[in-house]
């Protein structure tokens, strides 16, 4: 992707969090992806397995119906997507009967014709997955492909951000490039994970559970991690 391009869509993102309190990052994510690519509607979720754990935000109500199906059946696009670790690109959704046959059907019944999963992820964490749908078969363009993945970078950004620091830490964070708060975050977890005989899920829950309980920044955390400033038995249980 041009450099550009990217940052153009980063930096959309951020100002509109910034002038939009209330839809938070995640909402202003989708709003940016139904502006920017062909689809008629985004959802953001936290997923455990084929179960969606938490809808984080959608762009309108039709989407999350399209979400509560995937959480009732176990199956669709978003759980495919978060199981595997790839995107899922679905151009014609009454084709995917026998990836899918309880949601292709009702999916279909409800209007949906196309949908483009992106997971959530950063290192070996996986957090959710980014859906874009739509009421018209066809694959995405190249163009709309390469924004949607970035957009699911800055969803991934969004959620880690969202439960610790202040707006202003939240702006900086997605407006610089976030792979130096990935690394440190992602090697912080594996080091709890390793040292507290954890899964990375656990390490990277309790990581972000102490930042929260102390108000500080989850790379601050982190960091201190990381220098050994910070003793793991802080984080067990």
């Amino acid at each position: 992707m041009d450099g550009q391009r990217r940052a153009w869509l980063w930096q959309r993102v951020a100002d509109g969090a910034d002038h939009r309190s209330s839809a938070g990052w995640a909402g202003v994510v989708c709003e940016v992806a139904v502006d920017e690519i062909d689809v008629d509607a985004v959802a953001i979720s936290v997923r455990s397995g084929a179960r969606v754990q938490e809808l984080v935000t959608v762009s309108e109500v039709w989407a999350q119906e399209l979400e509560e199906l995937q959480y009732t059946l176990g199956e669709g696009p978003g759980v495919e997507a978060f199981t595997t670790g790839g995107p899922v690109l679905v151009a014609e959704v009454h084709t995917a009967r026998g990836r899918w046959p309880g949601f292709a059907d009702a999916a279909g019944a409800h209007g949906l014709a196309a949908a483009f999963s992106f997971p959530l992820q950063s290192g070996a964490i996986r957090l959710g997955v980014l859906t874009l749908y739509r009421g018209r078969a066809g694959p995405l363009a190249t163009g709309g492909l390469m924004d949607a993945a970035v957009l699911a970078e800055l969803a991934t950004a969004a959620l880690l951000a969202d439960a610790t620091g202040s707006k202003r830490e939240r702006a900086q964070w997605i407006r610089e490039d976030s792979s130096g708060h990935y690394d440190a975050f992602n090697v912080a977890t594996g080091m709890l994970a390793a040292q507290l005989r954890i899964s990375i899920e656990e390490a990277s829950l309790r990581l972000r559970a102490h930042a929260f309980s102390h108000n500080r920044s989850l790379l601050e955390v982190a960091q201190e991690v990381l220098r050994r400033h910070l003793s793991s038995d802080l984080f067990r249980e």
